[in-house]
């Protein structure tokens, strides 16, 4: 595995191989690695030819009140994980190189970005479509690979592919999760023993809305009062919102006629995480 921080040394490889229809893919992440990153890995892996895994930790997708600061950063676990699950290229650029001094482009994607994730969190979509319209232009890949955690962030991600006509296949793959339930996120270091038990509450309350759909319910504010009604019962999570969307604009929806994706996210202590289920009805008999 070759290890590249410079953008013109990342370009140069990948402008080679392009060159030769070598298809490359592309797993942009932050870093702190987990079991959820090694399955978009190997599920690249497959559908690649040259495989490049970009670590970057974006600060223009952290608020002023975030935690950039302490976001986990270990690089060596990173780059070992990366290099036994056959990674061809390890992408470190640094902040320097990535937003130098007199850097002014920001892409936003007003209708996707102002919900949900974007209304808490105001300046962190913008962030995201940058960073990665800047990683594919670098990187030039074929395909590219997210989780479907966050699910928001793949929707935005699917729009400026469209909207840009950058000519990337995007696949998300399913969420990965521990035996209990929790969605793998990077920042379920920071949670305490107990908080670590009590945090899977929000998959619950997520379940509880899929089984509601599954039951026939099709009122979405029902479905929500399900979700709502489990969450609540551990009173150590504040909900920041339970809804029910539609999957690829993610509006509210008032019923539920066909596919839907139920949003969530709560804070526990200091820490605050998110997930999603992908749910459809039962067919009505005819």
């Amino acid at each position: 595995m070759k290890i590249i921080r410079s953008l013109t040394a990342m370009a140069a490889w990948s402008g080679g191989l392009v060159r030769k229809d070598v298809k490359i893919g592309l797993v942009p992440t932050m870093g702190a690695l987990h079991e959820g990153h090694r399955a978009l890995i190997r599920a690249a892996r497959l559908r690649c030819d040259a495989l490049v895994v970009s670590i970057f930790v974006n600060p223009a997708q952290f608020g002023p009140q975030e935690d950039l600061a302490k976001y986990p950063r270990p690089i060596s676990q990173d780059r070992a994980l990366c290099r036994k699950e056959g990674v061809d290229i390890c992408f470190e650029p640094t902040v320097e190189a990535m937003y130098p001094k007199g850097f002014q482009t920001m892409v936003t994607l007003p209708a996707i970005a102002h919900r949900w994730e974007g209304a808490v969190r105001p300046h962190h979509f913008s962030g995201v479509a940058t960073v990665v319209t800047k990683l594919f232009g670098i990187v030039r890949p074929r395909i590219a690979l997210f989780g479907q955690k966050d699910f928001q962030q793949s929707a935005l991600i699917r729009q400026l592919v469209k909207d840009l006509n950058l000519g990337v296949e995007i696949v998300v793959n399913p969420t990965v999760r521990e035996t209990d339930g929790l969605a793998m996120s990077s920042r379920n270091v920071y949670l305490s023993p107990d908080d670590r038990i009590r945090a899977v509450t929000l998959y619950k309350g997520l379940q509880a809305g899929a089984e509601a759909i599954r039951r026939g319910i099709t009122d979405a504010e029902t479905v929500r009062s399900a979700m709502v009604q489990v969450v609540k019962k551990e009173p150590a999570l504040t909900i920041d919102y339970l809804s029910v969307c539609d999957p690829y604009t993610l509006e509210p929806l008032p019923a539920v006629r066909s596919r839907v994706v139920l949003l969530g996210a709560v804070r526990i202590g200091s820490v605050r995480l998110i997930d999603n289920l992908l749910t459809t009805p039962p067919r009505r008999s005819s």
